[in-house]
């Protein structure tokens, strides 16, 4: 079974950094490219980064865009959000997710295109 956990998730002032990190359990991490979604009370899930599989490409929101960074260590099983210049706006339940097909970016940026997510982390921005 594939499972994954996040963690790293806090409360932080506004300006503020944080690193996210999911664990990915098993040797199949690298068979899948790995996406970050977020979750505000009332609101639908929304995409934020993603990862191929081999790191070699990645993509990110348009409001996150030069604020997070993603990336993966494969020999960790681990990905990474790298969350920089924060924002009470980004206050929400943080998911890793795996994916298993296609890193196609209408695809990878659907929450119904994952196998695989975590369990979240919150995340709280203060102003």
């Amino acid at each position: 079974q594939v499972q994954l956990v996040e963690s790293g998730g806090g409360l932080v002032q506004a300006g503020g950094s944080l690193r996210l990190s999911c664990a990915v359990s098993g040797r199949t991490f690298s068979n899948f490219a790995m996406g970050w979604f977020r979750q505000a009370p009332g609101k639908e899930r929304e995409f934020v980064a993603a990862i191929t599989l081999r790191g070699n490409f990645a993509t990110s929101a348009d409001s996150v865009k030069g604020r997070f960074t993603i990336s993966r260590d494969n020999a960790k099983n681990t990905v990474y959000l790298q969350m920089n210049s924060l924002k009470p706006e980004d206050t929400a339940v943080y998911y890793c997710a795996a994916y298993r097909g296609l890193f196609i970016i209408a695809t990878i940026q659907m929450p119904r295109s994952y196998d695989y997510w975590g369990q979240g982390t919150q995340v709280t921005v203060s102003s």
